[in-house]
This record gives C-alpha cells, sequence and structure tokens, in this order.
C-alpha cells in the first residue's frame, strides 16, 4: 500500500468507529410502559434514527422527528427526518424545533424521551429566545463562525439565544429522557454537543455578554436589551447543574473522536507502521497547530526522534481559523497548507486533514492530503501557497492539485481526523 493509499484508509478506518448503525444498538434502552418519542439533532441524527428503528422491538411504539443537515437525511419508516439549515439556522429547522418542543411538552411519566444528538445540533435545533427572529440569529451565528471563537464559546452565545438548547428541551419534559451522543467537541462533554439540548449548562448570560463584547459581535440593540434584561434575572437562566430538570435525564457518549483516534492508530499498527496519538483536544489557530507538527515531523525524518520512521502522527479535535481573507477552505485544508509551506518538500513526509462529517468549512470536501511534492507541483500553476494562505484559500490550492478528499456526507461526526505519515 502506497502513502496516499494508507492515509486515505486510515481516515476510513476512524470513520467506521463512528458509524451510527454499528454503535447505537449496544446503547438502546429499555422500551417505557407508555410510548417511546425519539427526537435528534446532527449531522448524525438521520442514520441514528435510522439505526434505532433497525433495532427496536416490533410491538414497542415509536415515533419521533430528527433535524439533520440538508443532504443528509436516509430513510425512516416511523420517525421523521428533517433537513435543515447547517451551520447557518433557518426556518425549517425553526418549524421542525418548535413541533419536536410541542410532542415533548405532551410526554408524561409513563413515556420515554429518547434523544438522538450529534455535532451540527446547535444550528439545526433552532428556535431563537423570545423577542428575537430566526434572520438576527441568523446574523449573530455568522460572526460567530469567524471570529475565531472556540466552540465552546460559540456555543455559550448559543443556549443563551435559544430556546431549547443549554437545558431547556429537559426542562420541558416530563417523561424520563436518555441521550445517546456522538461528540464532535474537546473534551466530550455533553453540554457542549448540539449545545446540551438535555445537559446542565453552567455558563450564564452574562458570560454570553462578555463574549459578544471579546469578540466585537455586532448584536442588534433590541437583542442586547434582552440579554441584558436576562441577565439580571436567575429564573430566565438555562438550567443549571443540580437542577430538577435533570432528575431523570441520562446522557451518554456513544462514540468520540479518542475512539477514532485509536482506530486509525490501529489501522497502522497492522501495516507495520508506529503510530503515535498526540491527543484528541488540539484546539487553536490551524496555521499555527501546523507549524508545530512540522517541527516534530522534521525531528523524526531527520533524527529517528522520538521514534523512528515509518511514524503516523495521529490527531483530533477542533481547531480554529480566525477569517481574515476572502477565500474559501475550512481548518483542514488551512492546516494542511499551513504544514506545506512549514515542510518546504520536506521528503517522504505525507498527511490527511479532514473533518469526519465530510465537510471542511463550508465546502463541499473533507479536506484534502498534502505530499512531499505538493509546493513542487504548484508551481508551474502559479498559485502562490502563502498568498492562498493569507488570504484563507486553501481550498484554491487543493482544488487545483487536485488533492482535495470529497467523500459526501458521512452521517456521523467526531470532529477532525490529522494524521501526518513520515514514511
Amino acid at each position: 500500500m502506497n502513502p496516499r493509499e494508507l492515509l486515505l484508509n486510515s481516515f476510513q478506518a476512524a470513520l467506521a468507529a463512528a458509524d451510527p448503525l454499528q454503535i447505537v444498538p449496544a446503547h438502546l434502552p429499555s422500551p417505557p410502559k407508555g410510548r417511546t418519542l425519539v427526537v435528534g439533532a446532527g449531522k448524525a441524527a438521520a442514520a441514528m434514527a435510522q439505526a434505532v428503528e433497525m433495532h427496536w422491538p416490533l410491538d414497542a411504539p415509536l415515533e419521533g422527528r430528527v433535524i439533520t443537515r440538508y443532504g443528509h437525511s436516509v430513510p425512516t419508516r416511523k420517525i421523521e427526518v428533517v433537513e435543515a439549515g447547517h451551520p447557518l439556522p433557518d426556518q425549517h429547522g425553526e418549524l421542525a424545533t418548535r413541533a419536536i418542543l410541542e410532542k415533548v411538552q405532551a410526554l408524561t411519566a409513563d413515556d420515554l424521551l429518547l434523544g438522538l444528538f450529534s455535532g451540527g445540533g446547535s444550528s439545526l435545533l433552532s428556535m431563537p429566545i423570545a423577542g428575537m427572529s430566526m434572520e438576527e440569529l441568523k446574523t449573530i451565528t455568522h460572526q460567530l463562525l469567524l471570529c475565531g471563537a472556540s466552540i465552546q464559546e460559540i456555543n455559550t452565545v448559543r443556549k443563551h439565544l435559544s430556546a431549547v438548547l443549554g437545558g431547556r428541551l429537559a426542562a420541558a419534559c416530563h417523561a424520563p429522557i436518555h441521550c445517546l451522543i456522538i461528540s464532535d467537541v474537546t473534551g466530550d462533554n455533553p453540554t457542549h454537543v448540539a449545545s446540551g439540548p438535555c445537559a446542565p449548562d453552567p455558563t450564564t448570560y452574562a458570560d454570553t455578554l462578555a463574549l459578544i463584547k471579546q469578540y466585537a459581535i455586532n448584536v442588534a440593540p433590541s437583542v442586547m436589551t434582552i440579554l441584558q434584561k436576562r441577565s439580571e434575572h436567575d429564573e430566565d437562566e438555562t438550567p443549571k447543574p443540580g437542577n430538577a430538570a435533570f432528575r431523570n435525564v441520562k446522557n451518554r457518549v456513544i462514540a468520540t473522536a479518542h475512539q477514532s483516534l485509536a482506530a486509525a492508530a490501529q489501522f497502522f499498527r497492522a501495516h507495520h507502521i508506529t503510530p503515535l496519538i498526540l491527543g484528541d483536544t488540539v484546539t487553536g489557530e490551524a496555521r499555527e497547530v501546523a507549524k508545530v507538527y512540522a517541527a516534530l515531523a522534521r525531528e523524526i525524518r531527520y533524527y529517528n526522534a522520538p521514534f523512528k520512521p515509518p511514524v503516523a502522527l495521529i490527531s483530533g479535535g477542533e481547531t480554529t481559523v480566525t477569517v481574515k481573507g476572502r477565500g474559501r477552505g475550512g481548518r483542514n485544508t488551512e492546516f494542511l497548507l499551513s504544514l506545506a509551506i512549514a515542510l518546504n518538500g520536506l521528503e517522504d513526509v505525507y498527511a490527511l486533514a479532514c473533518d469526519t462529517d465530510g465537510i471542511d468549512g463550508t465546502e463541499q470536501n473533507a479536506g484534502a492530503i498534502l505530499t512531499p511534492d505538493s509546493l513542487a507541483r504548484a508551481q508551474p500553476l502559479s498559485l502562490d501557497p502563502t498568498a492562498l494562505l493569507n488570504d484563507n484559500d486553501a481550498y484554491a490550492f487543493f482544488e487545483r492539485l487536485d488533492d482535495l478528499i470529497i467523500t459526501g456526507p458521512t452521517r456521523t461526526n467526531v470532529n477532525d481526523y490529522r494524521v501526518i505519515l513520515v514514511w
């Protein structure tokens, strides 16, 4: 197997470890005395719903509605799948969320709410707080995605602009709740996955106002007035840890980035390549993280330390991109372009960086692949790597080299998968 094939196949191994059809069945609860309502949101929500239907007892009542990104639905019989906007929320998501909330509020103590949540749920399960419009929510979300804030910071704001996130869905339910969660956030805390619809929220409106100020988010005066008033009244807050709303709530994380990294490591080990997992919680600016990893790759390549090649440097997590240019490309292609510049054509070093949901940023590619001759192949095409990086246009670089990785919807999401292969 050549280096390119090894990288691509390792990515498939990582995806397989987070396949809802394989991991959901073992975590399903027993049916209740009454009926089971399935609700969910995220890029994996439709596949998770399909897995529930395939393994739910035939004689047990089952119904529900889940929301997923456009193009991510799968056939279901009892659980309705609604497609909506991501990463920006839209009216389809709002209408579906309102319908979900009504169904949840009608449950009784004999029933069960089965929640299916994964990355992407924050924008898909979208219902603005009273007094705020969907357009206002969309405008704020757009700014948050571009400002360089961490996903935890973004979700802190989202929770306090939502009528259902940050534990508010659980607070509206009178039935026991069992949530299955595919985590796409560092730390795997349920409060951050899909902004924790059924998880306690330790953050506050005061935190939200501080983040809006820190990142200079332009918020309509009417919305700022609402946020400031809510910050002064505890009863308007999201439910906190210890709240009675969570007495009968179970949040179970069933797939994580680390599980996928471990699966990739096992793949490389089986091919006699030493795997080194650098962590599943890597954060920071994508271009800066790449420089650190390039230094490690050079150490291995030149000095056989800390390991002798072949070595696979594997990492996950969620880096950020502070968008200052006008180009295209997500955090994974930006990571790779910065890595290419830092390595400067270093022999026998290859790399792959992809988002496990199949979407890097807002484009149709999951990520891209880097080879030792990428910079050399770019020269006759008049591609200036540094200029493209400064314009946040890594997409154009790898598109011209025909090195984009396009998977289509993977229907799962455990964040980024990166591997540097020192051959």
